[in-house]
Formats: C-alpha cells, structure tokens, sequence
C-alpha cells in the first residue's frame, strides 16, 4: 500500500506551485503527481517521501489535505500490459476509482498508481496473477 495526499486547490493560476512550493519549503520529495479538476476546485494527487509530514505542513499553510491508500503496481514498459493488468482486475470483479502513472524510480519498471474500494482483494488477485504489487517503501 502506498500513501497519497489529496490536496484541494482553486482552480486559478499559481495554485499548483503554491503546493510545489509549500512541498519544498518542508524538504519533501514529491515522487508522484497527478491533477483532477472541476470547475471550481482541482484535487492534485502527489506520492511523496514523508506524507504524515507533507499533510501537517500543507495543512499549516491553509490547505485542505486528506491521506488515502492506494495500490502501485510495477508494469514493464510492454504494449498491453496496462490492459493485462485491468483485465485482472475486471475479472476479479475490481473497481477503479482513478489510476495515473509515474516512471521516476531510475532505471526500473514504471509505476500505475490506483485507488478502489477493495485494497486487500485487489492485491490478492494481482499478486495471484503474478503482478508486481509496489510497496511505500519500494519507492
């Protein structure tokens, strides 16, 4: 399982790097980033180094932040893995709330973050088809 912080931003220029920058204030290492918008607000997804740390901070400085779970998993850069691994989880019956990706682990496989409603099953029925599930401290 892997930590994720759920910060909610204004959707307005500048509001990204004022988390960016909050984020390097504190000396926390953003390993991950994805953005969801809506017209009013932006929910930015980020896997750091030291979460706990990360959402004390932002919050501190008048962000909204919520910790989640989510899965990572280790897909070779190969035509159809993406697929192979939805399949898995389709057929195990697995919802995805969001999935984004990142590959800044040098010189290893990228990494497809996701969230459900089913972490343990989802797991399970991964590890049983012999995908690589990525652990917080693999990163």
């Amino acid at each position: 399982m892997i930590k994720q912080l759920s910060v909610f931003v204004e959707n307005r220029p500048g509001s990204l790097m004022q988390v960016t920058s909050a984020l390097t204030e504190a000396h926390i290492n953003i390993r991950a980033i994805a953005s969801f918008d809506t017209p009013e607000f932006g929910i930015l997804r980020l896997v750091v180094d030291k979460p706990a740390e990360a959402k004390t901070y932002l919050t501190s400085k008048g962000f909204v932040v919520r910790i989640h779970d989510v899965i990572g998993v280790e897909l070779k850069d190969e035509k159809g893995n993406l697929n192979r691994m939805l399949s898995i989880l389709a057929e195990g019956r697995i919802n995805i709330n969001y999935i984004y990706s990142f590959v800044i682990r040098e010189g290893r496989a990228p990494v497809m973050v996701f969230n459900t409603d089913d972490f343990e099953k989802a797991a399970r029925v991964l590890e049983a088809a012999e995908v690589k599930v990525v652990k917080e401290a693999d990163l």
